[in-house]
């Protein structure tokens, strides 16, 4: 199978006004090289999770936590990017009684009425997927929520998070649905990103994982999407080779209790080395998991070419993507970024 059968992935967020733009644009390009079309994540949830810790902030339950240190975000190179309070549930609030209005529900089942309707005027092919991309709970965890209260708060948003998945699932025919979970955060904890990491972490993170994508009903497509960070268009973390990918990819693979449609992860601007590709060799094969790899950057066809001619050398299928969602990125190069996916399939290597 070569990268024209695997096709064409969009991680989640596409910097265009609204997700009509983004379904017009999107199914005009491709057609039916790509076989799931997210909404792009537009208007508030443009900056990913950030929308999240408004919504927290504004909770008649939280508050700032004065005793924790903040949480200052740097990208791979040492940059500070940002420095944050970290939040807590307020003295007198119960967590158990505690729900959070995540808002994906809404925003979903929103965009998919447009999708909707765009598929019945042709406008996208009638094979494709509508694609709703989640974030996990320890991604908003780590970033937002004091270590105190951490655990608490986890298992508070994992059910908020889950009554949302519940109405998405009860709304959307599952026929037309594919259901994605952005896996961030617990490979920076890998990587020993964050100050506070526990000693359990790979348990808590592959149980975590597992357990989420278990929630997804088989007769839903269900992907995973893992990433680095991208805050400003750069990584937190530079990843040295594909080794914690290919293990968290093969964990999650192994603990399902369903099918796994499809696995995304990124490839560095700067990685057409060998070393870079060379723990995917470990990579369990399953034959109904596409692999999509990112390796698409903006205005670089010769890097394109490069980086996949070398993950050809360790991968027989697979289909291209970028590295993350753009909607951090100028919205000028969006239509560049198109055409240097449909050059990539058209490439056939």
């Amino acid at each position: 199978m070569t990268t024209r059968e695997s096709g064409i992935h969009l991680v989640g967020s596409i910097p265009l006004a609204n997700p009509e733009e983004v379904f017009r644009t999107v199914a005009t390009k491709f057609g039916d090289k790509i076989r799931r079309i997210p909404d792009g994540e537009t208007g508030e949830r443009h900056r990913w999770i950030y929308w999240q810790r408004t919504m927290l902030e504004s909770h008649e339950s939280v508050c700032v936590d004065k005793d924790a240190e903040p949480f200052s975000l740097y990208q791979w190179d040492g940059k500070l990017l940002r420095t944050s309070e970290l939040l807590r549930f307020k003295s007198d609030v119960d967590p158990d009684e505690v729900t959070f209005e995540t808002g994906y529900d809404k925003a979903a089942i929103s965009s998919y009425q447009i999708f909707c309707r765009l598929k019945q005027q042709g406008v996208i092919h009638p094979e494709t997927l509508f694609q709703v991309t989640l974030p996990t709970p320890i991604a908003i965890g780590y970033m937002y929520w004091s270590p105190s209260s951490r655990k608490q708060f986890l298992e508070v948003y994992e059910r908020s998070l889950l009554k949302a998945l519940y109405t998405i699932l009860k709304t959307i025919p599952q026929d037309s649905l594919c259901i994605q979970w952005d896996v961030c955060q617990e490979i920076l904890i890998f990587e020993n990103y964050f100050p506070d990491r526990s000693p359990d972490y790979r348990n808590q993170i592959m149980n975590e994982l597992v357990r989420l994508g278990d929630e997804v009903p088989e007769t839903v497509d269900l992907g995973f999407h893992l990433c680095y960070g991208s805050p400003a268009d750069e990584h937190l973390v530079m990843p040295k080779d594909t080794g914690t990918l290919v293990d968290i990819m093969n964990s999650i693979r192994s603990g399902l209790h369903r099918r796994l449609n499809y696995v995304h992860f990124p490839v560095p601007k700067d990685r057409w080395d060998d070393a870079y590709f060379q723990p995917l060799t470990n990579l369990d094969s399953d034959p109904d998991t596409e692999i999509f790899v990112g390796l698409i950057h903006y205005d670089d066809p010769e890097g394109d070419h490069s980086r996949m001619v070398t993950a050809r050398k360790f991968l027989n299928t697979f289909g291209v993507s970028t590295e993350c969602g753009w909607g951090r990125t100028d919205p000028e190069r969006v239509v560049g970024l198109l055409d240097s996916h449909f050059r990539a399939v058209a490439s056939n290597i």
